[in-house]
C-alpha cells in the first residue's frame, strides 16, 4: 500500500505564491510518476502537473504553464508544486497522486493512489 501525505496550501491572494509538497511512503513502485489533480467546486477534477521519478519529465496543463513548478524536493518521495502568480481560478481541493511509470503518460487526471486532498483559497 502507498500513503500519501500533502501539506501546504491554505489561503492566498491574487498575484501570490503558495506552495503544496507531498510525501509517498510504503511500497512505491520502482518507478513512477507523482503529480496533482484539483477540482474546483461544481467543475470536473483536473491535471494540474506531474513528474517522472525516473528522468524528472514534467508536464503542466497549460492553465497553469509558466505559473506552476513542479519538482522534487529533497527527498526522492517528495514533490512539491510551487504556485505564483495565483489566480482566484485556482482555488479548488489539490490532491497529490502517485502512479506507476508504466501508465503514467501527460497529465493525469487521476492516479492508481491519491492523498486525502488540501484546499487551495486564492482572493481577489
Amino acid at each position: 500500500q502507498v500513503r500519501l501525505v500533502e501539506s501546504g496550501g491554505g489561503s492566498g491572494q491574487a498575484g501570490g505564491s503558495l506552495r503544496l509538497s507531498c510525501t509517498a511512503s510504503g511500497s512505491t513502485p520502482s518507478t513512477y510518476c507523482m503529480g496533482w489533480v484539483r477540482q474546483a467546486p461544481g467543475k470536473e477534477r483536473e491535471g494540474v502537473a506531474s513528474i517522472q521519478t525516473l528522468g524528472g519529465d514534467t508536464a503542466m496543463t497549460d492553465s497553469v504553464m509558466g505559473r506552476f513548478t513542479i519538482f522534487r524536493d529533497g527527498a526522492e518521495n517528495t514533490v512539491s508544486l510551487q504556485m505564483n502568480s495565483l489566480k482566484p481560478e485556482d482555488t479548488a481541493i489539490y490532491y497529490c497522486g502517485l502512479t506507476p511509470a508504466r501508465i503514467c503518460g501527460g497529465v493525469p487526471h487521476t492516479y492508481t493512489y491519491s492523498g486525502q486532498g488540501t484546499q487551495v483559497t486564492v482572493s481577489s
